[in-house]
């Protein structure tokens, strides 16, 4: 290095600029550190250098980027306050300039990359008055009356990197935030749409749990069969939040709420100019989805023509944007759900056979609230609880209601059994709802499938305790209509019973759902007691 002020100055200045450059392009403050080292070293001619930094929690300063040397070699070297020159520094907070290295005492070279018989130069890292960390350098030349200078230099780099540590920390703690706030949601989520929040003690439901459970674990790809209302977009969420690609993104699309070219553009994006109103390329759900999980629902409705596109994607895990020529790849594991007879419309041939086995790899059938009804009651009170969240009051059940609830057949499944809830709890006034507020559509009611109503078969002659004229097993229930006295013996058990439906049932030699089915058509009022 040259003695001349001047020309010193010069370098000086340059230096600093290059250190400036390099504090404000990167984030990553140990790998700025080694740059600002390396600089000082090629352009200030100080090829000795270290940085430590105040780990708030024992108050020791930590070697944190050494000149030439790698993160794992300096890591472990700390100085306690008191302990050598940098420990004076912790203690006074003063910059500390050595014409020679050796000649003080309290100098400990640990790392050992300074020469004892040139100068060195500490300066404290300072961040809103308080101490952060020190900048300790060695020029590469003896003293030659310029270390005031130099000394002035390293203060003014050891202030630029204090503002980097600023920036740093504020960059580091939102990090930390971020991160926090991440696991809380995915914990909030995971719980919200975990098996808890779907209710169902049945054994139909239990199969269904079973099923989920197993098939979450890999990538399989699941068709969710079902009624409309039995909650196939619930059991879709946790089925993604309870498999290894619940940190991966979400995306949910209604095949049917979209026309076919729109469809088509949701689910692969469009290039800029594709069509009419196309002013900017957009990625589409199959994007969106990478490495993640797509919800499909009602994927009966859509197109033939569709279908061949959708197949693809699903067979190759590749597509194209409308308007587009580039073939982009994913990797998304599908779940589709529908309400419909997909063999009928593959026999029918509006339902693309291939398709139909590509999606049927894992099917789930969620039964219909009627082959279930023993859920009904905890249903009710679950559904009961989250109106009365929604209407900021606690509301109750009766046990009436609950056995008024349970009578009906839910032709829309769950989703009509809310609507019937809530419609209850809006005329509720003191929150309590009772059965008179129970108001049921019977219109739309409808004897349930023969398949709900499985039975061993019929036992010909009476059972003991069986009424005189009614015969035991699901015949008496099965004629029922072509009996013009069914309403007055089934009226007779329930008085017999006490109104009690299943002391009533083994009366008649039916089960508790066959009873219950025959008051619903024989328009039978129950008594509450």
């Amino acid at each position: 290095m040259s003695a001349n002020p001047a020309a010193l100055h010069r370098i000086e200045l340059e230096a600093l600029y290059r250190v400036g450059e390099i504090l404000s392009r990167s984030l990553d403050f140990r790998h700025t550190l080694r740059e600002v080292l390396r600089t000082l070293d090629e352009q200030a001619g100080m090829s000795r250098g270290m940085v430590t930094v105040l780990d708030p929690e024992s108050g020791d300063l930590v070697v944190n980027a050494v000149s030439g040397q790698d993160d794992a070699v300096a890591a472990p070297v700390r100085y306690q306050s008191g302990e050598g020159v940098l420990g004076l520094i912790l203690d006074e907070k003063r910059t500390v300039a050595l014409a020679a290295a050796g000649a003080e005492p309290r100098f400990l070279n640990r790392i050992g990359i300074y020469d004892r018989r040139l100068p060195f130069i500490a300066a404290p890292i300072n961040l809103g008055g308080n101490l952060r960390g020190v900048l300790a350098v060695q020029p590469n030349t003896p003293d030659d009356g310029l270390l005031a200078e130099r000394t002035r230099f390293v203060e003014m780099v050891a202030n630029l990197i204090g503002h980097s540590v600023r920036l740093s920390l504020d960059i580091e703690q939102e990090k930390k935030s971020l991160a926090e706030e991440r696991d809380s949601l995915r914990r909030t989520v995971r719980h919200q749409y975990g098996f808890d929040n779907i209710v169902g003690r049945s054994a139909p439901m239990r199969r269904v749990f079973d099923q989920v459970r197993m098939v979450s674990k890999w990538n399989t790809t699941v068709l969710l069969r079902g009624e409309t209302g039995t909650g196939k977009e619930l059991i879709a969420n946790a089925i993604h939040y309870h498999s290894p690609r619940s940190r991966g993104p979400y995306v949910r699309l209604n095949c049917a709420s979209l026309p076919e070219n729109l469809l088509e553009s949701e689910l692969f994006g469009h290039e800029k100019g594709a069509f009419t109103g196309a002013v900017a390329a957009r990625q589409g759900r199959f994007e969106a989805a990478n490495g993640g999980t797509l919800f499909l629902d009602e994927i009966g409705e859509i197109s033939p023509a569709f279908q061949a596109k959708l197949l693809r994607v699903l067979q190759e895990g590749e597509f194209e944007r409308v308007g587009g020529g580039r073939t982009l790849k994913v990797d998304v594991r599908v779940i589709a759900a529908t309400h419909r007879d997909l063999e009928a419309a593959v026999d029918g041939g509006n339902f693309r056979e291939d398709l139909y086995y590509r999606l049927n790899v894992m099917p789930i059938r969620l039964p219909p609230l009627r082959e279930r009804p023993e859920d009904v009651p905890e249903l009710a009170r679950y559904l009961a609880g989250r109106i009365g969240e929604m209407q900021g009051r606690q509301l109750a059940l009766t046990e009436a209601a609950v056995r008024r609830l349970t009578q009906y057949n839910w032709p829309g499944n769950v989703r009509e059994l809310e609507n019937c809830l809530e419609r209850a709890a809006v005329m509720s006034e003191s929150g309590t709802i009772e059965a008179e507020l129970i108001r049921i559509d019977r219109q739309r009611e409808a004897p349930a499938p023969a398949a709900a109503f499985v039975a061993p078969p019929p036992v010909t002659g009476a059972t003991p305790g069986t009424p005189p004229g009614a015969t035991s097993g699901p015949a008496a229930a099965d004629a029922a209509d072509a009996n013009p006295d069914e309403r007055a013996r089934v009226i007779a058990a329930l008085e017999q019973a006490g109104w009690v439906q299943a002391r009533a049932a083994r009366l008649l030699g039916m089960t508790p759902r066959q009873i219950a089915y025959r008051i619903q058509t024989l328009d039978i009022e129950v008594k509450q007691f």
